[in-house]
């Protein structure tokens, strides 16, 4: 799980870097930094575990480090959606900076799709006013999902 933390923090600097806003790329870069610190505390609290007996301090200690990683991951994924929508410059072809520019580009047009989609959704409450929530809007973490048993890895 601390790798995977690594990995997302990758992904953040590759977003933020290609990031057209520059406030946008720095909450971004904020995000990911503090993925990076909980995801090394996450890994020094799990190897000092692995090597010391058994106690319930610890295993809370490792339980609420996974959560603050939990938070930081989701926090470092809103921020790239942000990031996304803002707009992204295209880096060099045949890059894995391209792939992960590619995969956020696939994921913006899942979302301008269901937002044209929800804006002539002719669904209407009792009052005539349209239903704001019919169906949510695609996020980034979804389409990890989606992608990472197609492939078994997720974009970095």
């Amino acid at each position: 799980i601390a790798s995977d933390g690594q990995v997302l923090a990758q992904f953040a600097r590759v977003v933020a870097k290609h990031c057209l806003d520059e406030r946008c790329s720095a909450e971004l870069l904020c995000a990911a930094e503090q993925t990076l610190t909980v995801s090394s505390q996450l890994g020094i609290v799990a190897r000092v575990k692995a090597v010391t007996a058994e106690s319930r301090s610890s295993a809370e200690l490792l339980v609420s480090n996974a959560q603050s990683l939990l938070r930081a991951a989701l926090q470092v994924l809103k921020a790239a959606e942000a990031a996304c929508v803002r707009g992204l410059q295209q880096p060099p072809p045949d890059s894995e900076e391209a792939e992960v520019v590619a995969f956020c580009a696939q994921w913006r047009q899942t979302l301008l799709r269901h937002r044209a989609r929800e804006s002539v959704n002719p669904d209407t409450d009792e009052l005539g006013l349209r239903r704001s929530q019919a169906r949510a809007e695609p996020t980034l973490m979804a389409l990890v999902q989606e992608q990472a048993p197609q492939t078994g890895r997720t974009p970095r």
